[in-house]
């Protein structure tokens, strides 16, 4: 290969660069869907976690050692025999990050509306701020469930902010200071 090929070609590459169009328009019809979501936005879906979303999937490699198997039932007896004399003290399930922080968030929640006379609030706003703390409690609970779940503590914060900033609305209305 010849050293002035590669420049021919690179020349030649510069060349069509050149040519192509500064800027692509695209056709109107894209301009027209664009409008039309900005003015009928879709709304977002929610998510559903099923029991089948929260099991691991399984896989069984083939059995290498059959007496391996007669091996680890023994040795589970065994255990299982001593562990029958032996009373083991009750032990917490392991705390997920996600979960530390909903349980924070859920006692900032209470100390916050605990000061806040709960007497005052007017029984229009009652029903609404019962549905707040039911859908808290779900979300309380799809946390305890799928700990790994990190928008469900974003869930819980906004439902949260949304039931004190309700209360306080209701007490404002009322001539009540929060």
């Amino acid at each position: 290969m010849n050293p002035n090929d590669n420049e021919h070609d690179s020349d030649d590459l510069a060349q069509r660069l050149r040519e192509l169009p500064a800027e692509r328009i695209p056709p109107a019809a894209v301009w027209q869907r664009i409008a039309a979501e900005l003015q009928h936005p879709r709304q977002p879906q929610p998510v559903v976690i099923t029991p089948s979303m929260l099991r691991p999937a399984t896989h069984r490699p083939p059995r290498r050692w059959p007496w391996f198997a007669g091996a680890a039932a023994a040795a589970v007896l065994a255990l299982v025999g001593s562990a029958a004399l032996w009373q083991p003290q009750e032990r917490a399930p392991p705390v997920s990050p996600l979960q530390a922080q909903a349980k924070a968030l859920t006692r900032d929640y209470g100390l916050a509306i605990a000061a806040i006379p709960q007497d005052s609030v007017p029984a229009e706003l009652l029903p609404a701020l019962q549905e707040l703390d039911a859908s808290a409690g779900d979300i309380r609970r799809a946390i305890e469930i799928s700990p790994q779940a990190g928008f469900l503590l974003g869930q819980l914060q906004r439902t949260y902010a949304l039931r004190l900033e309700l209360t306080r609305q209701g007490l404002g209305g009322a001539g009540l200071s929060t």
